[in-house]
């Protein structure tokens, strides 16, 4: 039934290949289960919540994408970078609650829906700058760094210059650094699923020295404390617009940027340049956002390290459909996930944040009026501790500088998130 549904023959795949690509996509996927309930937790959700909210939302996703946008073999999930704006940015910046939070996560996922299924996609995929697309990205992937080094202990505030080396002699910290290490060095070796292979390794050493607490492997799925608990009131006010558009840019060019490098490598790039069925895997993470902020967990997103089962001979949603049973199965691991040192989970990130920030040596650097707002993304989101302000100020930068330089002939888009971004500063 399987080979008829996925039409294995006509992709030039079969049922065991399709298997072993959706396992390779999971275990470079599967650090999210950790990461996602530690990060948002800081933000003043509950762990447990978010761990079975996590579970669920990356298996409903997948299950989508097998099912609906069954040509495309990619892996789903809440989002790195998304999650940490709503933690750190959203909540513990702005003051708004987890209610308040989710709830900009819906309706922004709404708009990503409505758009999906409008020409207004293909035109703002077109209209935002590679330049800016790569400095945000990479902008992001500092912000998760700053976040990650605070994790693990590597930095310490100091009232003269910010920030100071931390206290190196704290062997957790010594842990954490052993495990980014394993990782770039399993990388290295081609090994998968080298960052939850690492993050398990060095929590093992932890717990076997008691310098970590073990509380076991599995239970039960913990409760669904933030089930439906989405509040929209704060999330139609006037004060959330910047929040939720920067939910959607992150959202809608991220899953754009990552469908675009699946499909170069699982060569669905036709002789005309266009991207086939990309519409329906844009729907499907459009509606997997709505309903994971309706299960209680930050923007859910398609991963690029799905090219992983792509290289492993995966070209259709069965792979999808794996990734989405595995998700399912972590629902029972709970206790091990709160057994895991934030030093870790703090290497884990800074492991990540390398990969965003890889994209750069694509931007127009000889370009100064490219490479500049670029730039400014990036450095100003670790800086600023906000990932929506890092994009304001790179589109205000962007449209200043055409505009001093007399190149305005520039997609409206451009001015009209300068515009917003302005707006949003005054307003603020």
């Amino acid at each position: 039934m399987l080979d008829k549904y996925f039409n294995y023959r006509k992709h030039k795949t079969d049922f065991k290949t399709e298997v072993i690509a959706g396992v390779s996509t999971f275990l470079t996927m599967a650090y999210i289960m950790f990461l996602n309930p530690v990060i948002l937790a800081d933000g003043g959700f509950d762990f447990g919540g978010v761990f079975t909210a996590t579970a669920l939302a990356a298996a409903i996703a997948c299950f989508i994408a097998a099912f609906y946008a069954k040509t495309w073999p990619v892996g789903l999930a809440p989002g790195m970078g998304i999650n940490a704006f709503i933690a750190y940015g959203v909540c513990l910046g702005m003051k708004y609650t987890p209610a308040e939070a989710l709830g900009a996560v819906l309706v922004a996922g709404i708009v990503f829906l409505i758009i999906s299924l409008t020409p207004i996609r293909a035109w703002l995929i077109n209209s935002i700058p590679k330049s800016l697309k790569l400095g945000i990205g990479a902008g992001i992937g500092l912000f998760l760094a700053i976040i990650g080094f605070q994790l693990m202990g590597l930095t310490a505030d100091n009232p003269v210059v910010l920030v100071q080396l931390g206290d190196l002699s704290n062997p957790l910290l010594l842990l954490g650094a052993g495990a980014f290490i394993s990782m770039i060095v399993m990388e290295k070796m081609k090994i998968k699923g080298n960052i939850i292979i690492g993050i398990i390794a060095f929590s093992i050493i932890a717990w076997i020295f008691g310098l970590a607490k073990f509380n076991g492997i599995a239970s039960a799925p913990p409760p669904m404390t933030h089930l439906f608990a989405f509040d929209l009131g704060a999330a139609l006010s006037a004060s959330m617009v910047t929040v939720i558009f920067t939910l959607f840019f992150i959202d809608f060019f991220d899953t754009a940027g990552t469908l675009t490098s699946v499909a170069n490598v699982s060569g669905k790039i036709g002789r005309d340049g266009k991207i086939e069925d990309i519409d329906k895997a844009m729907l499907s993470d459009s509606v997997s956002t709505v309903a994971g902020a309706v299960l209680g967990t930050s923007t859910v997103t398609t991963y690029v390290e799905s090219a992983a089962g792509v290289k492993a001979g995966g070209r259709t949603g069965m792979v999808s459909l794996v990734v989405g049973i595995l998700f399912l199965l972590c629902l029972f691991f709970a206790p091990l996930a709160t057994s895991l040192p934030k030093e870790i989970d703090g290497a884990a990130l800074i492991y990540i944040a390398t990969l965003f920030v890889r994209n750069i040596t694509d931007i127009e650097w000889e370009d100064a009026a490219e490479a500049g707002p670029a730039v400014l993304a990036m450095i100003a989101m670790p800086f600023t501790y906000s990932i929506s302000h890092g994009i304001a100020l790179a589109f205000i930068s962007y449209a200043a500088i055409k505009v001093c330089t007399g190149k305005t002939d520039v997609s409206p888009a451009i001015w009209v998130i300068a515009i917003a971004s302005i707006i949003s500063f005054v307003v603020a």
